[in-house]
């Protein structure tokens, strides 16, 4: 039940002593802090270090939620995890604290707040392209690893290597199979070099949980769907339950490395598509043959 304090400064011209003594008032036994940017929670070693500190019932203090972070997705995440671990929260500067129900209502409310920021950044994202199609600046997007296909059947006849193929164009070693992979169903009677050597197909066993983020977000069926959508656009997939969260995946792959490629591509597609949703998502996977984990 410990009480934990942490301070941020934006610059190292600015001074830490006012957050450090009011958090000291506060009953703080131990204090991280450091001088960074709060745009995201990530690169922050002390707060890293701060969560890393905190257990189930402990209380962490600081004079101003923003010291946490800046970004409204980075900090209902956050909240949310802190939530999860049973670590309450609370500001010396504002009403805030998780630990009663008014504080619940804040960390609900962050839900509302996140999805309305993201969808703010869409909508500018959106007005900003449309500026740039008027004015005859728009460049598209860069290419994708499908837009590259023609490159990686030309490369791979030419006799590079299908990791060297991924390493020259940029693109995940995963991308390059599911090329070949549809190449060779359009293409029977043309074997590329190396498509009967030494490539071997994986059964992955994942389990995908996904939760909303808020009770005011209903996006968890959504954000499955788009998942399952995914990973049967490019790999063999079957559903052990149709209501279930269990799955089986082939794999094609030649070495160990490329594997790992393959199965981490999975757990940053399932990420990317929760968070698109505003859930939160956690994938585990095991290697059928090998009982190999890939907890994320």
């Amino acid at each position: 039940m410990a009480i934990i304090g942490y301070a941020r400064v934006s610059t190292i011209d600015q001074d830490l002593t006012l957050q450090k003594n009011a958090l000291k008032k506060a009953g703080c036994r131990k204090i991280f802090s450091e001088k960074q940017s709060a745009t995201k929670t990530e690169g922050r070693k002390e707060l890293g270090a701060c969560l890393d500190y905190l257990r189930e019932g402990d209380t962490l203090i600081v004079t101003r939620i923003d010291r946490l972070s800046r970004s409204l997705r980075d900090l209902q995440n956050l909240v949310h995890d802190l939530n999860k671990s049973g670590i309450y929260i609370k500001t010396i500067e504002q009403p805030i604290d998780t630990s009663n129900a008014a504080g619940k209502a804040f960390f609900d409310m962050l839900g509302v707040f996140a999805e309305f920021e993201t969808n703010l950044r869409r909508e500018r994202q959106l007005e900003g392209v449309a500026k740039a199609k008027k004015d005859g600046k728009y460049k598209g997007r860069q290419p994708t690893a499908r837009a590259k296909s023609y490159e990686v059947i030309s490369l791979i006849k030419d006799g590079l290597t299908r990791d060297a193929v991924s390493k020259k164009l940029d693109i995940g070693i995963a991308s390059v199979y599911r090329i070949l992979k549809e190449y060779q169903e359009n293409n029977p009677d043309s074997p590329l070099p190396g498509s009967r050597s030494k490539i071997k197909i994986a059964t992955l066993e994942v389990s995908l949980y996904i939760e909303n983020n808020s009770k005011f977000v209903r996006g968890k069926k959504k954000a499955r769907e788009d998942i399952e959508y995914e990973w049967s656009r490019y790999y063999q997939m079957r559903k052990l339950h149709s209501d279930g969260q269990d799955y089986l995946l082939k794999v094609t792959y030649e070495t160990a490395e490329e594997l790992d490629s393959s199965v981490d591509d999975i757990i940053t597609e399932a990420q990317s598509a929760a968070d698109l949703r505003n859930c939160y998502s956690e994938v585990n996977v095991k290697h059928k043959e090998t009982n190999n984990y890939w907890p994320w």
